[in-house]
């Protein structure tokens, strides 16, 4: 479980955004603050893993809680900037202190949500890398998304992948499908729909979520999350 602290001076903003969170599985709200110091208290005392920081605060900037938080060599929470402050050198600030991303106000729920769950992804991948390689940090880091994807292994037809394709990113952001309903959806066989799927998780193309049920083992749903073209 992933603990976050939201920061906003806005309480009905923080609790919305709050409430986002909670919809994502694998993320909890640890807790609210409404104040650059409140936040920094906070953290200290909470220890969450993210912090959804506003820059727009009443007692200082998001950028100096930014600062403060990477001066502390005792914190090492990571920080997603979410904010109607749109200026370059802001952005550039945040990118600076080592924000994983930066979301401009108004935004749609479902950015959020995917941005939570890229930033799950990624700690995920890197809990599992010992030793990282070249390609394993460039893929961590984004480098590299725009290069041709890597050729169908042999059993594999362009034709139906693209069917595959077409048929995830057909779905909103939130949504996921199992390999027997994307079978459905796209007129294949659930073994050849899951072959496909899992090919396509193994090329980061697709990701996967469990859901657990009362017995048995978890359901593979399966989401793209490749960046479009």
């Amino acid at each position: 479980m992933i603990n976050v602290l939201v920061v906003d001076d806005d309480f009905m903003v923080a609790r919305l955004h709050s409430k986002l969170v909670e919809r994502v599985p694998g993320f909890t709200v640890v807790g609210e603050a409404r104040t650059g110091a409140e936040a920094l208290a906070l953290v200290a005392a909470l220890r969450p893993d993210l912090v959804l920081l506003d820059i727009y605060l009443p007692d200082m900037s998001g950028l100096e809680v930014l600062r403060e938080l990477r001066a502390d060599e005792d914190s090492d929470v990571d920080v997603l900037v979410i904010t109607a402050a749109r200026e370059a050198e802001t952005v550039r600030g945040a990118l600076r202190g080592g924000a994983v991303h930066y979301i401009i106000k108004p935004f749609d729920p479902p950015v959020l949500a995917e941005r939570l769950r890229d930033y799950a992804r990624r700690a995920q991948e890197l809990a599992a890398i010992a030793v990282p390689g070249q390609d394993d940090v460039d893929r961590v880091f984004g480098a590299g998304a725009s290069r041709t994807p890597p050729r169908l292994p042999k059993g594999l037809s362009e034709q139906t992948a693209q069917l595959i394709r077409d048929t995830l990113a057909a779905l909103d952001p939130a949504q996921d499908l199992s390999a027997a309903e994307c079978a459905v959806r796209s007129g294949l066989s659930r073994v050849s729909a899951r072959r496909y799927l899992e090919y396509f998780v193994s090329t980061r193309q697709v990701g996967v979520r469990l859901r657990y049920g009362a017995t048995g083992r978890p359901e593979r749903r399966y989401h793209w999350s490749a960046p479009s073209a």
